[in-house]
């Protein structure tokens, strides 16, 4: 069942994601050589607790850490360890905050150093895909209606959508109906309405779209050891017009 969102829910879930866009600016700016996944993680932690809301990713489903940090071949749900950056990896960062019971989600992919322009342009087109899956988010479309669009900017740029992991709907739970993927055919699905609440992310490889969870149980990683890219936002369907992003600065 999709659960429609009230403008009061929406203003407290729009309270949690500027405290996970705030946590991701902040930490975006101290991605460098040198710094571990876990100090992320750490800075992670304390800039969500210092505003007031929780972690939400810190022991959903017995996930260790706040912070999910994917870097290079990892595609989603790498676990923040003793790992050290190096110039010209990419590192996924995605990360969740609760207020009043109310989740926020989103997730950048941001480059460690001097990346090239070939990663560069993984980056960017994954984030271009993204976008362009939020403006199919109005009032009267079918919800594959983002799918395609984003399935169509990925594959026209010659890279490939990851098919085991999806979006979802977010509200009082991480995860709810509908689910949101990365492909298919445009006009399917439910139509999608206002007061809907969506976390819209793609992932995308450079190689194949074949992924593997390896002995972590969390930690996705490209079958070929292809570099994977990962974007997502938190928006609210709105009665008229676009999609409102709740997720952003």
């Amino acid at each position: 069942m999709i659960i429609l969102k009230t403008p009061e829910e929406i203003a407290v879930m729009a309270q949690a994601s500027r405290v996970v866009a705030e946590t991701l600016e902040i930490l975006r700016k101290t991605v460098r050589p040198g710094i571990t996944t876990d100090e992320l993680d750490r800075i992670a932690e304390e800039e969500i607790r210092s505003r007031g809301a929780k972690p939400a990713f810190k022991g959903y489903r017995n996930y260790p850490k706040t912070l999910c940090a994917s870097v290079n071949e990892q595609v989603v749900h790498g676990i923040p360890s003793k790992r050290v950056l190096k110039d010209g990896d990419i590192i996924g960062l995605d990360l969740g905050a609760i207020v009043d019971g109310f989740y926020g989600d989103s997730a950048v992919t941001v480059a460690v150093g001097q990346i090239t322009e070939r990663i560069a342009r993984l980056v960017q087109v994954t984030e271009e895909a993204m976008y362009l899956g939020v403006e199919q988010a109005v009032v009267g479309r079918r919800l594959s209606d983002i799918s395609h669009a984003i399935q169509q900017h990925v594959e026209s740029a010659g890279y490939s959508v990851v098919t085991e992991f999806v979006g979802h709907g977010i509200g009082r739970q991480l995860h709810e109906e509908p689910q949101v993927p990365n492909y298919g055919k445009s006009g399917q699905g439910p139509r999608l309405q206002a007061g809907m609440v969506l976390a819209i992310e793609p992932m995308v490889n450079m190689g194949g779209a074949a992924v593997k969870i390896l002995g972590d149980r969390w930690t996705a990683v490209t079958v070929d050891g292809s570099l994977s890219a990962h974007f997502e936002h938190t928006i609210t369907i709105e009665p008229s017009g676009p999609a409102r992003v709740l997720s952003q600065l």
